[in-house]
């Protein structure tokens, strides 16, 4: 049963720049390369047709409301990967420390002083300190992108929902390996957190920039 003083809360609700974080989920070289290209052409073309277009704009518009930009890789922290999660050595999923593959598109490299979180999980949360850090810098909405939808993106949604963030997913600014797949995680994961598009999302906060520049 609903409290009482619950009943106005809603998924639609307004961005603060300040306290809002665009997080980009393994958009790194061993997800998506010549190699990968030749194997899902389907996916290669969602990529670079709609989704790394829709990310940069993101990125944009994001830094030019001061808000928050942060990455996350799958990356080991050791050389020979023996931090990798049991389920990340089954899968044979080994991304050298400071290799080609763990490093982020050269369209969507990081800033200066942008926050570049290594993981081998795949939930962000799970094996990172990320939650210490999103609320160390004053966060509480996560604006989740990234690889693959159906996959790390979704571990991504739900657990930040669990943890008390508030999740938004950027529909397509997300992808994986098949547009089947994909609609079936937005579907799956709906009910964990908003689902918004690319122009959409940067017209919400737009909004939400111009309005907090008036109030200071």
């Amino acid at each position: 049963m609903q409290r009482p003083e619950d009943a106005g809360l809603t998924r639609e609700r307004p961005f603060d720049p300040r306290r809002t974080c665009l997080l980009l989920v393994d958009t790194q070289n061993v997800v998506w390369n010549p190699d990968v290209a030749a194997r899902l052409p389907e996916f290669d073309a969602v990529v670079r047709d709609t989704v790394l277009p829709n990310l940069e704009r993101l990125v944009a518009g994001f830094r030019a409301a001061g808000a928050e930009v942060m990455y996350t890789v799958m990356e080991n922290l050791t050389k020979d990967g023996r931090d990798r999660s049991l389920d990340y050595k089954l899968s044979n999923f080994f991304i050298a420390k400071g290799s080609w593959d763990a490093k982020v598109f050269d369209a969507l490299a990081p800033g200066e002083d942008e926050i570049v979180i290594p993981k081998t999980s795949s939930g962000v949360f799970n094996s990172t300190n990320i939650e210490y850090v999103l609320r160390n810098i004053g966060i509480d909405t996560l604006v989740v992108t990234g690889f693959l939808t159906d996959q790390c993106v979704d571990h991504t949604l739900r657990d930040a929902a669990d943890r008390g963030f508030y999740p938004v997913c950027v529909s397509d600014a997300c992808a994986t390996h098949t547009p089947d797949r994909h609609a079936a995680a937005l579907n799956a994961f709906g009910g964990y957190c908003r689902t918004l598009g690319t122009a959409e999302l940067l017209e919400h906060l737009a909004m939400s920039s111009r309005g907090a520049a008036s109030s200071d």
